[in-house]
């Protein structure tokens, strides 16, 4: 009797040791798979974080590089205003100091009328008054012109220079040198820095 009982108690100790074992076995599974899903999401979340900062990467990237376009587009325009009115400003500059160019050019043929008329006019009894008088209008002219910044172009016994001297003759002097003008047939000039009229000239050879 009591030896079935021990046998008995043995079956329900391992009975019960079966079923201890199972119920572990069954939670260890599951804590493993609890585990891989955790794992899983892990994945997934670093996954999407990593995709997250890609999308805002590329859209820093993207917005510094519309920032240095609009800059580089500032520059350019400011670059070109800042050109334009210079343009303008040497445009004023320039019309400011040969404004007066034009009435000047108008009245150095009188200049050069006035002047042959005191050259080829005898001073007589009769002329004398007229010549003062005409004389006195010249140098009016003269010193109106010389205010303006008018310069008379030197010729006579200078080096020829095409740029303020228009050759209109050739002619032979050995006593001079070669390239000396010899006569001014008219009288040039300048009106600051620019000339306004070349001088008609007749040049060694």
């Amino acid at each position: 009797m009591s030896s079935k009982k021990e046998e008995n108690l043995e079956k329900k100790k391992e009975s019960l040791e079966g079923t201890v074992e199972e119920n572990l076995k069954a939670t260890t599974e599951e804590i493993k798979n609890i585990s891989e899903e955790l794992e899983s999401e892990e994945t997934l979340e670093k996954e999407v974080e990593e995709s997250i900062e890609g999308l805002l990467e590329a859209k820093l990237l993207k917005a510094e590089e519309d920032l240095k376009a609009s800059e580089d587009k500032y520059l350019r325009l400011y670059a070109e205003f800042e050109n334009f009115k210079k343009r303008k400003n040497q445009e004023i500059e320039t019309n400011n100091k040969y404004k007066s160019q034009k009435i000047i050019s108008e009245i150095l043929p009188s200049i050069d009328n006035l002047e042959r008329a005191l050259a080829s006019t005898e001073e007589t009894e009769e002329t004398i008054g007229l010549l003062k008088g005409v004389q006195m209008v010249y140098e009016g002219l003269q010193a109106a012109l010389k205010s303006e910044g008018v310069e008379l172009i030197e010729s006579t016994g200078e080096k020829f220079d095409p740029n303020v001297h228009q050759a209109v003759m050739q002619d032979s002097d050995s006593e001079k040198e070669s390239g000396i003008v010899l006569e001014t047939f008219q009288k040039g000039y300048k009106l600051k820095d620019r000339v306004i009229r070349p001088a008609m000239v007749k040049v060694n050879s």
